[in-house]
């Protein structure tokens, strides 16, 4: 018998960044009371995210240029900085229980760069780890591919990563991208001249996840996830 935690993962598609937000909220209010842990993959519309040590002036944009480009911005409470998300770009969002093993942020914070190297790894894409807090993230020599962002409450993670696939990587222009002001984004299309699916690159990154974070990962449709967490919360 299989005595791994369960993980519900789920590839939503493209959708707006609020619903994914009060999603992991709703996800989180069920692991409290016992519900199972998800993982949330998916691609945003456009939007800057501001992280707790941001600032306003990090987005360095005219209202003109972010009308120009459908470009939202919301507050956030992850940690970080701006950053950027939008269409090919895959987002990831576990919402996992990290009591009573694994109460390590750090440790967690090297779990997701580890599952984000290996899915790199398996389209011959060598990234890497940097030193200090300022380089939180995955990188490609001195290149970033993938920003991490993470919020913890009783242990139970919100937000989480975001991998450049095939990133318009101009819109990383109107914002002082997690505080770096010379920091230069890449992307899978970028360093390979290829365009993978975000679907395809979900499932490979799922199995990482269930290594890494030793879970055994349950893939479930991404409307039957809506409709049951929504069920849950009009019955509360």
């Amino acid at each position: 018998m299989n005595d791994q935690r369960r993980v519900h993962w789920s590839f939503l598609g493209r959708v707006p960044y609020e619903p994914t937000y009060r999603l992991q909220e709703q996800v989180r209010r069920e692991i409290r009371i016992g519900g199972p842990e998800h993982l949330l993959l998916l691609e945003h519309e456009p939007v800057f995210t501001l992280g707790r040590s941001a600032s306003a002036s990090d987005v360095v944009a005219s209202e003109a240029w972010l009308e120009e480009r459908g470009i939202k911005v919301h507050e956030t409470n992850r940690g970080g900085q701006v950053t950027y998300h939008g269409p090919g770009q895959l987002v990831g969002y576990p919402i996992f229980n990290l009591d009573p093993d694994r109460r390590d942020v750090r440790r967690y914070v090297r779990d997701l760069q580890e599952v984000l190297l290996r899915t790199l790894a398996d389209f011959g894409i060598i990234g890497r780890r940097r030193d200090g807090q300022a380089f939180i993230g995955v990188w490609v020599g001195d290149h970033k591919i993938a920003s991490i962002g993470v919020h913890l409450a009783r242990w139970i993670t919100l937000h989480g990563f975001a991998l450049n696939v095939a990133t318009d990587l101009e819109h990383f222009d109107g914002i002082v991208a997690c505080g770096l002001p010379q920091v230069n984004m890449t992307s899978i299309e970028r360093l390979t001249g290829e365009v993978v699916p975000l679907a395809e690159i979900s499932t490979r990154l799922a199995r990482h996840a269930g290594d890494v974070f030793d879970r055994y990962m349950a893939k479930t449709d991404a409307q039957t996830l809506w409709d049951g967490l929504a069920g849950a919360a009009v019955a509360r």
